[in-house]
């Protein structure tokens, strides 16, 4: 079996057996690996810590026919210990590692963009320094941009027309001028329009400014573009408090 080394955070665990595992991983150069840690619920496994979710790690695979081998583990950042110690981090967390899941697509293709966003916003997350909501909801503007589905928060997402405009639709493409409004579209505040804008340009100093009526409008058109774009909602979404 071939051998190769990459950076990855660990998304998601399963059971595999009475002590192996199946890790999910977004990684730095190989995208998304789904490897079998083989003994790694065993109390004698030498890197079993190293490999739950939010842990950023660095790995030697051994390429396997369905699923590569977990050969070695090195932690890079413990992010789960800084992120699991708090629950609004905990879930509002676990939601970025689901979505990073949904959007990258295919196993072994290079996504990189996607894995620099997930490190960043956990960095972000587990320093503590800036609102958990406010850092997911930045984050989930962002991957959903890489991912192809940058919404419009200036000109119409449909003609172009400069804005500002009243209506949002998330299966629009983001704000809508008069003419292309479409039925069921919300009507947020100016405000709200311009903390979405600053929220996916990482524009922490409107975020951190704007008041909680309008981060709360804000929160809940994020969850609708996402769920639109996704199709299907997440599991982990259910149990942030938003």
């Amino acid at each position: 079996m071939g051998l190769y080394r990459d950076e990855a955070v660990v998304l998601r665990t399963q059971k595999l057996g009475e002590a192996d595992r199946i890790i999910t991983l977004l990684t730095r150069g190989n995208g998304r690996v789904r490897a079998v840690a083989k003994g790694v619920r065993r109390t004698s496994s030498r890197f079993g810590s190293r490999l739950e979710p939010f842990t950023y790690v660095d790995l030697q695979l051994a390429e396997g026919r369905s699923l590569d081998v977990v050969t070695q583990a090195e932690t890079l950042s413990p992010f789960a210990a800084r992120i699991g110690s708090d629950y609004e981090r905990y879930t509002a967390g676990t939601v970025m590692l689901e979505t990073a899941e949904r959007l990258v697509i295919e196993d072994k293709e290079p996504a990189l963009q996607q894995f620099l966003l997930l490190i960043g916003a956990l960095r972000a997350m587990s320093s503590g320094e800036r609102s958990p909501s406010a850092v997911l909801d930045s984050f989930l503007l962002r991957s959903l941009s890489v991912a192809g589905y940058a919404p419009s928060f200036d000109g119409c997402a449909r003609c172009g027309l400069e804005g500002p405009h009243r209506a949002f639709s998330p299966s629009g493409g983001g704000m809508l001028c008069s003419t292309c409004r479409v039925p069921g579209s919300a009507s947020p505040a100016v405000e709200t329009v311009a903390l979405l804008g600053a929220l996916l340009a990482g524009d922490w100093a409107v975020v951190e400014a704007s008041e909680p009526r309008h981060r709360k409008e804000a929160t809940g058109l994020v969850a609708a573009y996402l769920a639109w774009h996704l199709e299907r909602g997440l599991k982990s979404l259910s149990h942030v408090e938003r």
